[in-house]
């Protein structure tokens, strides 16, 4: 028996030291953050616009609103949380104050909140009730501050970043922890301003003082990814649209941007090489507007353009940010709601099952012939193992062996984003009469690439090619059947 424990330990020893013996390719170029590698798990979560403006059918707010405007009849923060959680999304942000400047929390700092309307007697928090109801529900919970502010009195003056840094200071203190802070890059124009009813501008690249404001939300929040066009952490895909560019790389030109400045076109796609780690984020309501509208309740996306919206997000390596703006009552709508449990089930059916698992993988180069690099790693469902070559190999290949023909439209690749984004171009064959075709080509993998066909394929021997500047560190291939 001591023997036998003795060669099993033997065993253990040899293949936790084999990634010492063969030690990891040196990371290429920006890697992501550790937040950040938290944020690439979650790929879709919501945005809930929610303000006076649901109330005075606007999507943007003068700042003159009265605070009893604010008077939701039925609000239902689990409605709400559940509609998002059926769909698949992994956190919601909740635009805590939008441009119009009314809080939806009872903040200390101004009369211009929830705690001065009619709604429970000015006792109700809409931040806290959707913060608690997503803990609850297990989704991640995130906030939208608006640094536009078109109701107080003292925006585009020093004394305004004192109240707007007061007021983050608030949620990031008073709502337990958050994943994400979006910041807008709407920035001054016309405004009620406490009265003054004129039009003011601002500097967006210094009024702010962005890098301050920034160490606040480090300093309170270091888990916390921050949004704007240029990031630091996340950066804004260029439109509404919810699509990400072909190709979109993670990596991006960071210096220079801010809220509401920086070229669309190159957020739209990043920028290779890129001097930081910063993924795209794709945003885009699940109707025209991003408010409420009833006469925008039979214009509601289609379950088939939400799928479609996935693979044009996800599917080139950014995230997908669905807006589902709540009704009158406080919920979301029921045209909403059936469209999301369609879509639900179209993407659940479709990567139920990975049609490569099972298959024999072998490489046209592993790395120093190590097992803990061994291709089958791209089959094992663990985003933390990968295969990957010898240095000098900065073109290679898989060849995935299937038991059997399987029928296929969906092709999944993933990087191993934690030694950066390494592959420039890559192709998908498979083996008909004894001659490889090629069906499917790209640029950019990053955190995920989803290749989708017109017409499925069916086939039993797949290759994936793969070259860039470095050698490549792939970590999940699949092969999937949409319904």
């Amino acid at each position: 028996m001591k023997r036998l424990i003795a060669a099993v330990c033997l065993l253990s020893s040899l293949t936790a030291c084999n990634s010492l013996i063969v030690p990891p390719p040196a990371a290429y170029g920006p890697t992501p953050s550790e937040r950040q590698l938290k944020w690439h798990q979650l790929e879709f979560y919501g945005f809930l616009h929610f303000t006076v403006n649901t109330f005075t059918d606007k999507e943007w707010g003068y700042g003159d609103e009265g605070e009893d405007v604010f008077n939701p009849t039925d609000f239902s923060a689990e409605q709400i949380v559940s509609a998002a959680k059926m769909s698949g999304m992994k956190g919601l942000i909740l635009t805590a104050k939008h441009h119009d400047g009314f809080c939806l929390w009872p903040s200390q700092y101004t009369e211009h909140s929830i705690k001065n309307s009619k709604w429970m007697d000015g006792k109700g928090d809409v931040v806290g009730a959707i913060e608690k109801e997503c803990r609850k529900q297990g989704l991640k919970f995130g906030v939208y501050l608006s640094p536009w502010d078109r109701n107080h009195a003292e925006y585009g003056t020093p004394a305004y970043i004192t109240y707007y840094r007061n007021q983050l200071r608030e949620l990031l203190t008073q709502y337990g922890d958050i994943y994400e802070l979006w910041w807008d890059g709407a920035n001054g124009g016309d405004g009620y301003y406490g009265g003054a009813r004129e039009k003011r501008k601002i500097d967006n690249l210094t009024y702010y003082d962005w890098p301050n404001t920034l160490k606040i939300v480090r300093e309170l929040q270091p888990d916390a990814v921050v949004f704007s066009d240029g990031g630091p952490d996340i950066r804004w895909i260029g439109n509404e649209k919810g699509i990400a560019g072909e190709p979109c790389w993670a990596t991006f030109n960071r210096d220079g941007t801010a809220p509401g400045h920086a070229d669309r076109q190159s957020l739209n796609h990043g920028d290779r090489p890129g001097t930081h780690w910063v993924p795209g984020e794709c945003d885009v309501s699940i109707r025209p507007g991003w408010f409420y509208h009833a006469k925008e309740d039979d214009k509601v996306r289609s379950p088939e353009n939400l799928v479609d919206l996935y693979y044009k997000s996800i599917g080139r390596g950014a995230s997908f940010l669905l807006n589902l703006p709540p009704d009158r009552r406080g919920r979301i709508h029921e045209n909403d709601v059936a469209s999301l449990k369609a879509f639900r089930r179209i993407i659940d059916a479709t990567f139920k099952t990975n049609l490569a698992a099972g298959a024999t993988v072998t490489a046209s180069n592993t790395r120093g012939n190590a097992s803990v690099y061994e291709p089958a790693n791209v089959l094992d469902d663990d985003r933390d193992t990968y295969w990957t070559c010898d240095d000098e190999a900065t073109s290679a290949e898989l060849i995935v062996k299937l038991p059997r023909a399987v029928t296929f439209n969906v092709v999944d690749i993933r990087e191993y984003i934690q030694l950066g984004q390494r592959v420039d171009n890559w192709s998908v064959d498979y083996l008909v009469n004894g001659q490889w075709t090629t069906f499917a080509t790209g640029q950019s993998i990053g955190n995920r690439r989803l290749w989708r066909g017109d017409a499925p394929i069916t086939a039993d021997h797949i290759r994936l090619r793969v070259s860039g500047p470095v050698c490549p560190a792939i970590s999940a291939f699949g092969l999937y059947r949409e319904p």
